[in-house]
């Protein structure tokens, strides 16, 4: 079993900074693909960013690329977000997810594993 366990979430003002951070704990080998979705109330969870934990790779949603940067430490064996430039339209549940596929999923449903979430208030 794979426990993801995310922080730095709050509130922020219009075109500031949080950065996201996910660790990952409870088996041996870790998954492959690590990514963030959000879910803003009334609305379905979204993909946000994805890295692969091998390569590097990383994969934006058109919403957040450009603004957010999406990267790994092996040896804390953690994913981060950096989320610049935040707008309302940001705010959102923000949600870690790791799965053992080779290549960045999209789709929630293709994860297996997911932290419980962060919130994350941008105010206009």
């Amino acid at each position: 079993q794979v426990q993801l366990e995310e922080s730095g979430g709050g509130l922020v003002q219009a075109g500031g900074s949080l950065r996201l951070s996910c660790v990952a704990s409870g088996r041996a080998l870790m998954p492959n693909v690590k990514g963030w979705f959000r879910q803003a109330p009334g609305k379905e969870r979204e993909f946000v960013a994805g890295i692969t934990w091998s390569s590097g790779r990383t994969y934006y949603a058109d919403s957040v690329k450009g603004r957010f940067t999406i990267s790994r430490d092996y040896a804390k064996n953690t994913v981060s977000l950096q989320m610049n430039s935040l707008k309302p339209e940001d705010t959102a549940v923000y949600y870690c997810a790791a799965d053992f596929a080779p290549t960045i999923a999209t789709m929630a449903g293709n994860y297996d594993y997911w932290g419980q979430g962060t919130q994350v208030t941008v105010s206009s």
